[in-house]
């Protein structure tokens, strides 16, 4: 059931309680670093994309957007559960905020197909960008190490919605890799469609965690 740990041999219940609720302040600890990381990738990536006339970099930018939403509506699941609300409280929290990660998903996955097809049609390269080079590096080390923690800590507290925000910022790091590989095959082999090929590869996954988290499949968070 959400919200429950297994006790362990030779553990007492209340160390496995107490497990869950250090498990939970780190769940909300990783999900707020999240949420204040993409609020300051998105103004950045939005900006130095509009200056360097980057449907690329400007995308990434919206990606950003779409995941601090879900990271929001995350981070008050885990507030709840926080505060000790009861198990039906945290059960219905569970499920409202598993359902509208689905949904972001979908968002995510339509945003992809837009902007490759637009890039695909324009024949429109990445543009140059130091600013959007170092921040699609920086999103790369930073967002697997942050994905990785937060799937530890839904496997501790067994949250679903917790594993599903965790693979959309990993989602962020694939886009973040499909970027760099954009600005790279053009720069060094004028291969202008690496970057939608490469992101459009992502679409079959995005759809199938969405569709998951919608139907309220938890068995990811086993």
């Amino acid at each position: 059931m959400t919200g429950s740990t297994d006790v362990g041999e030779g553990d007492s219940p209340g160390a496995a309680s107490g497990a869950h609720r250090r498990w939970t302040r780190i769940g909300l600890t990783l999900v707020i670093a999240t949420l204040l990381y993409n609020v300051v990738e998105a103004v950045i990536a939005i900006w130095f994309g509009a200056e360097a006339d980057s449907v690329a970099l400007v995308g990434f930018g919206l990606d950003s957007i779409i995941e601090c939403a879900a990271a929001a509506m995350l981070l008050w699941r885990l507030a709840v559960e926080a505060r000790g609300a009861s198990a039906e409280a945290i059960e219905k929290a569970e499920a409202r905020v598993h359902r509208f990660i689905g949904f972001t998903f979908l968002a995510l996955a339509l945003y992809v197909v837009a902007q490759a097809a637009v890039s695909l049609y324009k024949s429109e390269a990445p543009q140059e960008s130091v600013v959007g080079i170092v921040l699609a590096a920086a999103s790369l080390v930073i967002m697997p190490l942050v994905s990785f923690g937060k799937l530890r800590a839904a496997r501790e507290i067994g949250s679903p919605a917790l594993r599903a925000e965790a693979m959309e910022t990993l989602a962020c790091s694939y886009l973040s890799f499909t970027l760099l590989l954009g600005l790279g095959a053009n720069a060094w082999a004028g291969l202008w469609w690496a970057d939608p090929v490469a992101a459009m590869l992502m679409v079959p996954w995005l759809v199938k965690e969405g569709r998951e988290a919608l139907a309220g499949d938890t068995c990811g968070a086993d």
